[in-house]
């Protein structure tokens, strides 16, 4: 039996970085596990892939047996993973020199084939012990991944076994996981928690077998409260047994040591050191069968062959910015010819562009972006990645709910309760508002005669309607054609998580149980790049705007 007392103690120790600096020739024989997680293209934040590589050379010096593990969503986050698919990260984990990874569930948000080439260009092991492709082509899956690898370190016998989310597809594009219209690949969610917990159990019972000293568990599942029951790591840890240590990632909670229960009341050690690289990871196991963990919060020293490394794909990054996705005879612009800014109060060709991104590139009914995320005009000529970037800078994820036609009703009436009839005044703008929508899927009016019968709370959030309503005849595009609006039927509304999640332009009135189809997927700006690849860099389309929102 482990012991758990001393375990804790360490840490503790850990944690003020004792372990660190005060090593034993007793001690040589650790194994130090370092490890990161959510690192979200941060690849100069905080401590940084080159503090990364400069402490585990460190520890190299120290110790006999180093490992180092990423528990996921390192290729997504910034503009350097959008440019390259992800390529540039890989390049850099691969100089740090990591030993294993694990899937994020923004690992798949460059779709599939990029995946496939990304853990292809990868010098670490990928695990993973709940994914499964049940399509009828290449089994990559199987190829290039382990549910689990067994390392010896001298006398330590270790078991490190990845365990990514079942809710990957909801917190990505659901199409990218399928084949001809049905999805195949199995994140061993769909039955449940329990199925789930013994596919993991089973695993963890393989490695016991073989007579491992310790059992490492690679987590991308969260241990944060806004995480999804029942595939949480906390949950795993209370359904399972055998389990020494969960080093978890995706809820971005610096947890340099909690001590949680397994099934049979025996401690197991979780931590997760945060996201951007703002702490390294790092768990000693011992041949007297302790184990210790916690991070280091505070590092400045510097690789220098990281330092050269990330110059290097700067430089290749700011060429890729340059790259021309499309072209434009004519200009998208957010203002009129006197600087008024129409995105905030007219529809404009720019705005049913974008909201045409979110809504197909979601798989949705209706697409809507708030004025305020657009910030960048497309001039006319080339387009490049650094344009659509500026268009919607601010890395917002995408997402899509579920949502009833009453509901959409009362979105509309609260997003256009600002619009006048004319939208200047002796030269100055009037009914402008961040949280106008810019629509896709929809056409209707906006009746300015009408009082705005909108209710709001001192948050400027809807509470309710009550007066006559300023919208009409509100139509919903179906099959090509636009039909009247349903009030009782359901239907999925594409945005990001700013609006959808977190209550932007208002939207707190609507969060409440609803069903989230797509939670948090690939980045806005990657949303236009995705679009922008699907029309072929043809734009002619959005020349002029499409009437979809009438004012008079």
């Amino acid at each position: 039996m482990k012991n758990r007392i001393l375990s804790a103690i360490l840490c503790v120790m850990l944690l003020f970085g004792l372990c660190a600096c005060d090593v034993r020739d007793d001690r040589l024989n650790d194994v130090i596990v370092l490890f990161t997680n959510d690192v979200h293209c941060g690849i100069d934040d905080e401590i940084g892939y080159e503090g990364l590589s400069a402490y585990k050379k460190e520890m190299c010096e120290k110790y006999r047996y180093v490992v180092l593990a990423d528990c996921g969503d390192f290729a997504q986050g910034g503009y350097e993973g959008t440019v390259s698919n992800g390529e540039f990260i890989v390049e850099l984990m691969n100089t740090v020199g990591y030993d294993f990874a694990i899937f994020g569930n923004h690992e798949f948000d460059y779709g599939i084939e990029q995946l496939k080439k990304n853990v292809s260009l990868s010098n670490a092991q990928f695990l993973n012990c709940n994914l499964f492709y049940t399509g009828k082509g290449e089994d990559w899956l199987s190829e290039s991944t382990k549910p689990y690898e067994i390392m010896t370190y001298g006398d330590i016998k270790v078991a490190f076994i990845g365990v990514s989310t079942p809710n990957t597809i909801s917190m990505s594009t659901p199409a990218r996981f399928m084949e001809d219209g049905k999805t195949v690949y199995d994140f061993s969610g769909e039955n449940g928690g329990q199925y789930f917990y013994d596919l993991v159990q089973k695993n963890v019972d393989e490695c016991l077998k073989k007579g491992v000293d310790f059992v490492v568990v690679l987590s991308h599942l969260g241990i944060g409260v806004d995480m999804d029951s029942p595939f949480t790591s906390i949950e795993l840890i209370a359904n399972t047994t055998g389990i020494d240590v969960v080093l978890d990632a995706h809820s971005h909670v610096e947890a340099s040591c909690w001590v949680l229960e397994n099934k049979e009341g025996e401690d197991v050690l979780v931590s997760s050191t945060g996201t951007k690289l703002d702490n390294i990871g790092k768990l000693v196991l011992s041949e007297d069968g302790t184990a210790a963990v916690g991070y280091i919060d505070y590092y400045k020293k510097k690789d220098p062959v990281l330092t050269e490394k990330i110059a290097d794909i700067r430089k290749e990054f700011e060429e890729q910015l340059g790259t021309v996705v499309a072209h434009l005879d004519e200009p998208l612009s957010c203002y009129d010819a006197n600087g008024i800014w129409m995105v905030r109060c007219r529809e404009i060709a720019l705005g049913d562009f974008v909201a045409d991104a979110y809504r197909i590139i979601g798989g949705a009914d209706i697409g809507i972006c708030n004025a305020g995320g657009i910030r960048a005009d497309l001039n006319s000529g080339d387009i490049t990645y650094r344009d659509l970037i500026a268009v919607n800078p601010f890395g917002n994820a995408l997402c899509v709910v579920k949502v009833t036609g009453a509901e959409i009703l009362d979105m509309l009436e609260y997003f256009y309760r600002h619009v006048q009839s004319d939208y200047k005044k002796d030269g100055k703008p009037v009914g402008e508002d961040g949280s106008f929508q810019q629509v896709s899927g929809l056409k209707f009016t906006i009746d300015t005669s009408i009082p705005s019968p909108v209710q709001v709370d001192e948050t400027d959030s809807l509470t309710g309607i009550s007066g006559a309503r300023r919208i009409s005849d509100v139509m919903v595009l179906k099959d090509g054609n636009y039909t009247p609006i349903d009030p009782d039927a359901t239907y999925t509304l594409a945005s990001h998580d700013y609006t959808i999640k977190n209550g932007g332009s208002g939207m707190l009135y609507f969060l409440a149980d609803h069903e989230l189809v797509i939670d948090e997927s690939i980045s806005d700006y990657q949303v236009l790049i995705d679009y922008i690849n699907l029309l072929d860099g043809n734009l002619s389309q959005y020349r002029t705007v499409d009437q979809r929102i009438t004012v008079k």
